[in-house]
């Protein structure tokens, strides 16, 4: 039974916390929100030893069966394989982590177990997701965590803006969602099973490589994980998504939702294999997008809108392994991303916090001094997230996407430029952000100090941010592939089109200092010559280059002009036609008869005896005439 207790416990402590919460001291709260998810936490190390000790075999659990009609079968059944086992730890443990910061960050807001019961939906959805045996099982959980972002994005609802946010992430992530259950239809009808063992193994027997049906499959499984991971054409919703608070964020962002489509895409990879047009598309999304949203992270002015556009750009690395076909790359880059991610979107809470709610980087400064604890674990975050070469997790991650989006046989010279391209808009917008918020002059009075309850996880996180990357050594610093040997079994070894160390070091190299020249240009931006960047910005093509990026590219007024705005004229035009006559006369005779039903409760005694008078009357004439036939 201990695979069903990774999501169950989460679920219970959600089910707890939602029909007691208002009854139950914050303490029991606490215990409850954050105990939950570390009992999640242990139980899944149980299950990860217990792979680990089978030789990496599965485990597979069967809970009871959910669906049962003729033709089809589905039922409640967990598997914990190699890629299974990567995700659940990383949700349960970095999940543990933002639990226990959010004690600190929300402990004065009325809501308090509200949030918690959300939090624990949200990471009992996510472990469904990535712990399914079936793909409807999985389409329950990924739908899940799309109602617990609506709901958490949206958690401060008395502001309108929130509510308009958490709405425009539901609506805009169900595009993918539809395209993706079209393609849970259309393998169904194909292959009758959803079973996700059953499908990978038998794809390749029944469609031959480029067939049109599985890369139109593939191609809607790509169209859900383009929605629920927020990449280019969807990827407008998630820089709206800080309207939540920080621990969502954060939550977002590391260890859940985000991260889906990436997920789905490696669990499917046969399917993908079997089209490459799917994978090319898979790649060229991941370049553009994480090339846009660099550019777009350059210009931010709030603090939390820089490391979204930061998420969506390196969500836009994994997907760019994906389509390389380097899948233990894209799995690598997610687990070190999780772990330097939360801790700058917490690092950044504990900032926010310190300085009263404020979120614009340009009212901040002068912190290093004032919160030297969380400018180290910044700094760190940063370096990280940057890939600041040899020292860092996120160096070793991003650097053998590079490398292999030019080396192995899916890669290109474009995807390589891309993403060495990325590599310097990465150290540009870091740093700039980084020598904003703790270097200069003070702007805005620090009220409160981070107690040990924020700072703790967030020093953990920067432990793990500096020394996750030794799980997989590049080959030029040696020959230890623990991470990519331990998804053997689950996901294929990378195909190589080229295996020259001298030109890994090449690319390495290149990577390194572009990164290292992203650092230095931010310095000199924002430290040195901060008053020359101002003269350049405010040139008149400058001003309106900056509006558009800082709009994200204004996808979001292109969407309005081609489909919202034709939609809503449509809609005007139609709204008299022959289909809404019926509905609105059905509604209308319901309400004639309410309103003649109403007056009979007028509330005059004399009218209610003369009623219950001619109802005696009419039942005894019936009565009387009945007899009178009968005899």
């Amino acid at each position: 039974m201990l695979p069903a207790l990774i999501p169950a416990i989460p679920f219970l402590g959600a089910c707890i916390l939602m029909l007691c919460w208002k009854r139950v001291s914050r303490t029991a709260v606490t215990v409850i929100g954050c105990g939950s998810v570390a009992l999640s936490a242990l139980v899944a190390l149980a299950v990860a030893a217990a792979v680990a000790a089978a030789g990496k075999e599965p485990v597979v659990q069967h809970v009871w069966q959910w669906v049962q009609v003729p033709g089809f079968a589905a039922g409640i059944d967990f598997r914990m394989d190699a890629l299974s086992v990567v995700f659940v730890l990383v949700i349960t443990i970095v999940g543990f982590l933002i639990h226990v910061y959010a004690t600190g960050y929300m402990q004065d807001d009325e809501d308090y177990g509200r949030f918690f019961a959300c939090m624990n939906l949200f990471v009992g959805s996510m472990l469904v997701l990535v712990m399914a045996d079936n793909l409807l099982l999985l389409y329950l959980g990924w739908e899940g965590v799309g109602l617990c972002s609506y709901l958490l994005i949206g958690f401060w609802y008395k502001d309108p803006a929130n509510n308009y946010a958490a709405r425009k992430a539901f609506i805009v992530t169900r595009v993918g969602d539809t395209a993706m259950a079209i393609a849970l239809f259309l393998l169904f009808e194909h292959m009758g099973t959803l079973n996700i063992q059953r499908l990978l193994q038998e794809a390749p027997v029944l469609w031959a490589k480029g067939d049109p049906m599985v890369t139109l499959i593939a191609l809607l499984l790509l169209g859900g994980a383009v929605g629920k991971s927020a990449q280019l054409p969807l990827q407008t919703w998630l820089p709206d998504a800080m309207a939540g608070p920080t621990p969502v964020s954060a939550l977002i962002h590391a260890a859940t939702m985000v991260t889906a489509g990436v997920y789905l895409i490696a669990r499917m990879h046969v399917v993908f294999e079997l089209s490459p047009a799917a994978q090319t598309a898979t790649a060229v999304i991941g370049a553009l997008t994480l090339l846009m949203a660099g550019v777009s992270a350059l210009v931010q002015t709030d603090i939390k809108r820089v490391l979204a556009y930061s998420t969506i750009s390196q969500i836009g690395y994994m997907f760019l392994a994906l389509g390389c076909g380097a899948w233990s790359a894209a799995i690598f880059h997610f687990v070190t991303h999780a772990f330097f991610k939360a801790l700058l979107f917490m690092g950044a809470g504990a900032v926010i916090v310190a300085l009263h709610h404020e979120q614009d980087m340009f009212k901040m400064g002068g912190l290093k001094k004032l919160l030297p604890g969380v400018f180290w674990v910044f700094l760190i975050g940063c370096a990280s997230l940057t890939a600041v070469p040899f020292v860092t997790a996120g160096f070793y991650s991003k650097d053998q996407i590079i490398w292999l989006s030019l080396a192995a046989a899916g890669g290109h010279k474009a995807y390589w430029l891309a993403g060495m391209l990325g590599a310097l808009l990465t150290g540009m917008y870091t740093f700039r952000m980084f020598f904003l918020v703790f270097y200069g002059e003070a702007k805005t009075k620090v009220h409160h100090i981070p107690g040990p309850v924020m700072m703790v996880p967030l020093y953990i996180l920067a432990v793990l941010s500096t020394v996750a990357g030794f799980i997989e050594l590049p080959h030029t610093l040696g020959h230890v592939a623990l991470f990519s040997h331990w998804l053997l079994p689950v996901l294929p070894a990378v195909q190589l089109a080229t295996d020259s160390v001298a030109l890994e070091w090449m690319s390495q190299l290149i990577s390194a200092v572009l990164a290292l020249g992203g650092i230095w240009l931010a310095y000199m931006w924002v430290i040195r010559r901060p008053q020359g960047m101002v003269d350049f910005l405010s040139m008149p093509g400058q001003v309106w280059l900056q509006g558009c990026w800082r709009r994200g590219w204004d996808m979001d007024a292109l969407y309005d002009a081609l489909i919202v705005q034709p939609f809503v004229y449509l809609s005007n035009v139609n709204r008299k036609d022959l289909i809404d006559k019926i509905y609105t006369g059905t509604a209308q005779l319901m309400e004639a008869c309410h309103n003649l039903m109403a007056r009979t409760q007028s509330g005059i005694l004399r009218w209610y005896i003369m009623g219950v008078v001619l109802g005696a009357v009419a039942i005894l004439s019936v009565l009387i005439w009945r007899l009178h036939m009968v005899s």
